[in-house]
Order: structure tokens, then C-alpha cells, then sequence
């Protein structure tokens, strides 16, 4: 791991991580991007997102950015964006092909114990 952690980033870190592979993303965007693509299965609430994503910019791992489009108008407070580092990009990579080969092996021990 490119980020001096042996088992790679947690479930919730994975998730902020990939919703940002696409490009910059504000944090109640990132919020609904986590949801999404975990099926609902983390919801994490302003709190704890905010701590997930300052302990990744610690890591190096993303990093404060400029949106990649015009941004809207929004009446409430200037919305901060964050975007992975070449580092998170690379941190993300490596976690989804671990993920992938932990993946097949299930699948494999699975058919070979007749399992569904």
C-alpha cells in the first residue's frame, strides 16, 4: 500500500475514494455518491464524513480541488471540493484489485463446496 497502511483503506474510506475517481466532488455530493454506490449500506452523516475526508488529506491521499465545471449558485456556505491525489488514485487501485482477487476466491471456494 502506497499509503503506509498494510490493509488498505476502510470500507467508508474506499467508498469516499471511489465517489471522488471521476473527478472533484463537494461533501454532501460525496455523501450521496456513498450511499449510491453502496446500496445504501453506509450513510455517513456530515460528521464523520468530514473526519473520513480530513484523516485521507492527511494521508495524502485527496486533497482540496477546484469543481471541474461551472459551479451553481448555492445559498448556503462556499461548497468545498476535494479530488483524489495521484497517490489516492493509485491507493484506490490497489484496494480494488485486492477486493476483485478476494472476490474470485470466494467465488471459486463457493463452487467448489457446491455453494449457490
Amino acid at each position: 500500500m502506497t499509503d503506509g497502511s498494510e490493509s488498505g483503506p476502510s470500507n467508508i474510506e474506499y467508498h469516499v475514494l471511489l465517489a471522488m475517481a471521476e473527478g472533484p466532488l463537494y461533501g454532501y455530493a460525496i455523501k450521496g455518491a456513498v450511499e449510491a454506490e453502496s446500496d445504501g449500506t453506509l450513510t455517513p452523516r456530515a460528521g464523520s464524513l468530514y473526519r473520513v475526508l480530513a484523516r485521507l488529506m492527511t494521508r495524502g491521499l485527496v486533497r482540496e480541488a477546484e469543481p471541474s465545471h461551472a459551479e451553481e449558485p448555492h445559498p448556503g456556505r462556499t461548497r468545498r471540493y476535494y479530488a483524489l491525489t495521484p497517490e489516492g488514485r493509485t491507493t484506490l487501485a490497489e484496494a480494488a484489485r485486492r477486493l476483485k482477487a478476494v472476490a474470485a476466491l470466494a467465488e471459486e471456494r463457493l463452487g467448489a463446496a457446491g455453494g449457490p
